[in-house]
């Protein structure tokens, strides 16, 4: 059993998050990033700590990068990355994760898009992956605003939680 302490010392951990946008024509400044910028908003206002941001091109190269960047250099404790995750012939952040993810976490892309069919049809070719790399917890979202805040709200009850274990907490899963 964890002791008060311990939990105490869990509930006022204070988590870095990454937030990767992959938008062809975000990176060329032609449009204006609107489900990063929300998901730093949700975040932030949660008491995580911004550690890093950018909009980058749709390319394997600079997804691995980046997020390798935002894990290794930057210390985040969650990757959040938005766009990427469909199926049209630019939509590679998938095959990015194959370079990135360590561990998968299927349960948390599986309860998104289990979510998110109720809401559309079009959740079905939703191709986002989360994972663990070390000690950092990476989630795709999809790239529209209102999808990737659908999303996210399907796991925030569970993301601490997620974060404490993915860190060593012993405590008992059990609620």
């Amino acid at each position: 059993m964890q002791s008060s302490d311990a939990k105490q010392q869990s509930a006022n951990r204070t988590y870095r998050f990454a937030v990767i946008t992959m938008s062809d024509k975000g990176s060329r400044g032609e449009r204006e990033d609107t489900s990063g910028k929300s998901l730093i908003q949700l975040f932030v206002d949660r008491g995580y700590e911004l550690c890093h941001y950018s909009v980058i091109p749709d390319q394997v190269p600079f997804i691995v990068e980046t997020a390798l960047e935002a894990i290794e250099n930057d210390k985040a404790d969650l990757v959040i990355t938005t766009g990427g995750t469909g199926v049209s012939p630019s939509d590679v952040t998938p095959e990015a994760m194959d370079q990135v993810i360590e561990r998968e976490v299927p349960g948390i892309s599986e309860a998104m898009r289990a979510a998110s069919i109720a809401v559309t049809p079009y959740a079905v070719v939703s191709r986002g992956r989360s994972g663990i790399r070390g000690e950092s917890l990476i989630i795709n979202l999809p790239g529209s605003k209102k999808a990737a805040l659908e999303n996210i709200a399907v796991i925030l009850p569970a993301l601490n939680h997620a974060l404490e274990k993915i860190k060593g907490s012993t405590s008992d899963c059990g609620q």
